[in-house]
């Protein structure tokens, strides 16, 4: 019987564990994919407190090397299902079943797809969620991003440094990145901002050759000559496992107050799972000691 599980290993969850570790409970950690999440993705931090100008990798493997310090790893196992419902909490993996008096579901997000013809046909052959991943790979080629908020700006502003030509594309009358991310990108003399335009289809046949994108206030369509295509158009919650588990908005994230407490007692929500206004690893990390102090209060008012 654990103290307190944690799925997932990004910011949020790897805050859990150090706070956790800290106040002396006993923990475990699942992560089915990486540690770091989505920060591990990413090319560069630069905004978060402390430690300016920091590759994602790199953030994430000190958070890693911090819960370390406290006897915290992540057992790299995928959670099937959990029982979420009674003082004892209960999580499934394809191997055991665990136990626990509190659970904390710090699932993440994924990319979220365009749905357009051939997108799916050349993903990984030009087609890529992730450029901080794939953007050295297009070194001298043209490329574009699909999305103008933080994330498509953050994009195009790196590959800009690998591609001679960068578009970026966005559905919507203007950007909607912050401004500071804007201006870093408009000062690029290689990049092309396309505003209300809409992608058609991907182009190409075991490769991309290019991006069909359509004019939507003239209805003219036009082709961009590019080999990478990196889409940046949100996320979708890891929510599956919690569902009818734990409440859950329209849009499948869960739902948990300024505690990160859901609507089950001992349940708590943290990172881009839960429902809120602003997503960034500062945010996360706030959730994972939120979370924890909630729990420890939990625990010790439910023997």
């Amino acid at each position: 019987m654990y103290d307190m599980i944690i799925i997932g290993a990004g910011p949020a969850g790897m805050a859990a564990a150090i706070y956790a570790g800290r106040a002396k409970l006993n923990v475990i950690m699942f992560e089915k994919e990486f540690v770091g999440g989505q920060v591990s993705k990413t090319y560069e931090v630069a905004n978060y407190p402390g430690i300016a100008d920091v590759i994602g990798p790199e953030l994430a493997l000190k958070m890693q090397d911090h819960a370390k310090e406290y006897g915290i790893e992540p057992i790299v196992e995928e959670v099937i299902e959990i029982q979420a419902e009674g003082k004892i909490k209960r999580v499934k993996t394809k191997s055991n079943i665990y136990e626990a008096k509190t659970l904390l579901l710090g699932m993440g997000a994924t990319w979220r797809e365009l749905g357009v013809p051939g997108e799916k046909e050349l993903k990984a052959k030009g087609v890529s969620y992730c450029a901080t991943c794939d953007g050295a790979f297009f070194n001298g080629k043209n490329t574009v991003v699909v999305g103008g908020g933080n994330t498509g700006v953050e994009d195009a502003t790196l590959l800009a440094k690998f591609s001679p030509k960068v578009y970026l594309v966005q559905d919507l009358p203007e950007l909607t990145a912050q401004k500071i991310l804007q201006d870093n990108l408009r000062s690029l003399e290689n990049v092309e901002i396309l505003t209300n335009h809409q992608v058609i289809e991907v182009l190409g046949d075991n490769k991309v050759s290019g991006l069909k994108i359509k004019n939507k206030e003239t209805g003219k369509e036009r082709v961009l000559d590019v080999e990478g295509i990196f889409v940046a158009v949100g996320m979708i919650p890891n929510s599956d496992i919690a569902k009818e588990k734990v409440k859950i908005n329209d849009w499948g994230y869960i739902q948990a107050n300024e505690n990160c407490e859901t609507n089950v007692p001992g349940v708590y929500a943290i990172g881009d799972i839960r429902e809120k206004k602003l997503r960034q690893i500062i945010t996360a990390t706030a959730d994972g000691a939120i979370a924890v102090s909630a729990a420890e209060k939990y625990i010790i008012e439910n023997p």
